[in-house]
């Protein structure tokens, strides 16, 4: 198993982390020896994954990303915690909504794109001034989604949220590239999560995971997407596609777009992450 060996603890500060995706790279990280810092609005399940981790080296705070002003005080704490420094965020935490936009309420669009979008840009202004201190090294991961790639019917919010994040990378890659603050967006398809069993669309009652399924397509291993973000702070792309499904519609998107297009018009049902 693969460890750093630097003079301090690396300290990596993961939202979203009480379950999910956010859960598997913090015990990825742990695993490797790092201080491993979770927030999440979830208290128990935040308890959970710290109790997956062996030895001190782990942190929890309650965070709401919406909050801008909560997040400062999140990263304080963590990084006294963590030994005063930061050396990794990662913005993970995230809903999904689906359903014609036309049929939506208010209230439902207002939420993704706060926690979605919003939660992110908070997260990366907020960790700015860690990160250029650990600089070079250090790293800004945001949980993007293959729903950024190619945009599908019944999920025009969810994917306005996820464009948005890849695009926030991409703009950010070059703004701290002075400070040497890696960037990167991690582009997950399906992934073995909660998430799938969650209908994404409050008129349905049909899980996700049914859905993936009867379309054929793949549902990858949560730790794969734990391993992207391994590498993406060890390496130097700016976009990961985690899952074949995500690989094949980022290569369709660059080469064959028209086919791309089509098939999006003609499929069946719309799908998320």
């Amino acid at each position: 198993m693969a460890q750093d060996t630097t003079n301090q603890r690396r300290n990596i500060f993961i939202t979203g982390g009480a379950s999910g995706i956010g859960r598997a790279i913090a015990r990825h990280f742990g695993e490797r020896g790092w201080f491993v810092s979770i927030a999440d609005i979830n208290a128990t399940g935040m308890e959970d994954t710290l109790g997956l981790i062996e030895g001190g080296f782990k942190y929890s705070h309650n965070l709401d990303v919406r909050d801008r002003a909560a997040w400062d005080t999140a990263l304080e704490a963590a990084a006294t915690a963590g030994g005063g420094r930061i050396d990794v965020v990662v913005n993970n935490a995230g809903i999904g909504t689906g359903g014609s936009l036309h049929e939506l309420e208010t209230e439902e669009i207002d939420r993704c794109l706060d926690i979605n979008l919003k939660g992110v840009l908070y997260g990366a202004q907020a960790a700015y001034p860690y990160l250029q201190k650990t600089a070079p090294g250090s790293a800004l991961l945001n949980i993007a989604s293959a729903a950024g790639i190619a945009g599908s019917a019944g999920m025009s919010v969810y994917c306005a949220t996820k464009f948005g994040v890849r695009a926030v990378s991409e703009s950010l890659d070059a703004e701290w590239a002075d400070d040497r603050i890696t960037v990167a967006s991690i582009c997950p398809s399906f992934i073995e999560t909660p998430l799938l069993d969650g209908t994404g669309n409050r008129g349905s009652n049909e899980q996700i995971r049914d859905r993936v399924k009867a379309a054929g397509l793949e549902i990858t291993p949560v730790e794969e997407v734990a391993q992207a973000a391994w590498d993406a702070v060890h390496g130097d792309k700016l976009d990961y596609y985690v899952g074949k499904t995500a690989r094949q519609m980022a290569f369709g998107k660059r080469w064959m777009p028209g086919r791309v297009r089509k098939q999006l018009k003609t499929s069946a049902r719309p799908l998320g992450r």
